[in-house]
């Protein structure tokens, strides 16, 4: 029998991006959605034709497992709900905004013993694959620093309702590139440096947000995590990564394999992938971890240990940029 995954919460657009992974699959499917923001609910219920549950406990009866993509202030409580009726678990970055709901995510994930799984959809491109087998091989030598972005247009909604979300660009962007170094590097970040601006739209959450971070061998990235493109920018879509070794560079473009589009009748910039769908890859990896009984990769620690790059940036920032180690 399939596996059968809800969605609770679909406030964050890439909730479309996941059910499309599942669409044509025959050992999973959606069975429905439990999203409070009735609109969102009915577009999701409509697009991908399954039933809107009233309440989340209606919801976690009729399936296996389920994915959240919820604000980032309501993931620890759809995870603890999960958990306690012994649902698997997709959660939507950044899996914590602060270190409170981090350690309640966790707790949940291990009293119960289900699996967790962060979607960090990057860890499946083809181009950090390829990154990361080069920079094992050594074809740049000792990796000495790594210049990286993920930069885009600001989504606004809840996005900049820091009551919701955590925060601005900062708590949004950071997490990607962070898990991305942590994978590529294969070691935990001791220090991180922030500083954050109000720069393009000078509101009272940050649009630009620029971060150091340092790893125990010595090796630093910088990160430009900011929402500094214009209203027809893509609001997803540049993820870079420069990585400098003493004997060479390694340059990666993760959504290189995609075409430009400009429509007339919306005035609006739009990405055409013709590359690998780093989402289906993503929901794909779930659904093994789940029917195989494996741990899923990236895991419930893996999305904490990145949130905490983007929360000790938060504290750097009130420290007047002081770097703030993490332990």
């Amino acid at each position: 029998m399939a596996l059968r995954i809800g969605f609770l919460g679909v406030t964050h657009m890439h909730a479309w991006g996941y059910a499309w992974g599942l669409r044509g699959r025959g050992d999973a499917e959606a069975i429905g959605v439990h999203e409070p923001d009735r609109d969102h609910a009915g577009r999701f219920s409509s697009d991908f034709q399954v039933p809107a549950f009233e309440t989340a406990e209606a919801l976690l009866d009729a399936c296996d497992a389920v994915i959240v993509c919820s604000e980032n202030t309501r993931h620890a409580e759809c995870v603890e709900l999960a958990a306690a009726a012994g649902k698997h678990v997709l959660c939507e970055k950044p899996l914590a905004p602060n270190d409170e709901h981090g350690r309640r995510i966790l707790a949940a994930v291990e009293r119960s013993g289900i699996k967790l799984m962060t979607a960090f959809p990057c860890r499946f491109s083809p181009a950090f694959r390829r990154l990361k087998d080069k920079v094992g091989a050594g074809t740049v030598g000792t990796v000495r620093g790594i210049c990286a972005t993920n930069r885009g247009s600001c989504p606004f909604g809840w996005f900049v309702e820091r009551d919701k979300s955590g925060g601005g660009a900062m708590i949004d962007h950071v997490v990607h590139v962070a898990d991305l170094l942590r994978a590529l590097l294969e070691e935990e970040p001791v220090r991180v440096q922030a500083q954050i601006g109000h720069n393009v739209y000078g509101q009272d959450w940050e649009d630009t947000a620029m971060v150091t971070i340092e790893f125990g061998s010595g090796v630093f990235a910088t990160l430009d995590s900011s929402w500094s493109r214009p209203k027809s920018y893509k609001t997803w879509g540049d993820v870079t990564m420069n990585v400098v070794g003493d004997t060479g560079v390694l340059e990666m473009d993760m959504f290189g394999w995609s075409a430009d589009v400009y429509r007339n009748e919306t005035m609006r910039y739009g990405l055409s992938g013709f590359g690998s769908n780093m989402d289906a890859g993503l929901t794909a990896a779930f659904i093994e971890a789940v029917l195989e009984d494996k741990e899923p990769v990236p895991n419930a620690y893996d999305g904490i240990q990145a949130a905490r790059v983007a929360i000790a940036g938060y504290e750097s920032v009130r420290r007047g940029g002081e770097p703030v180690a993490l332990a």
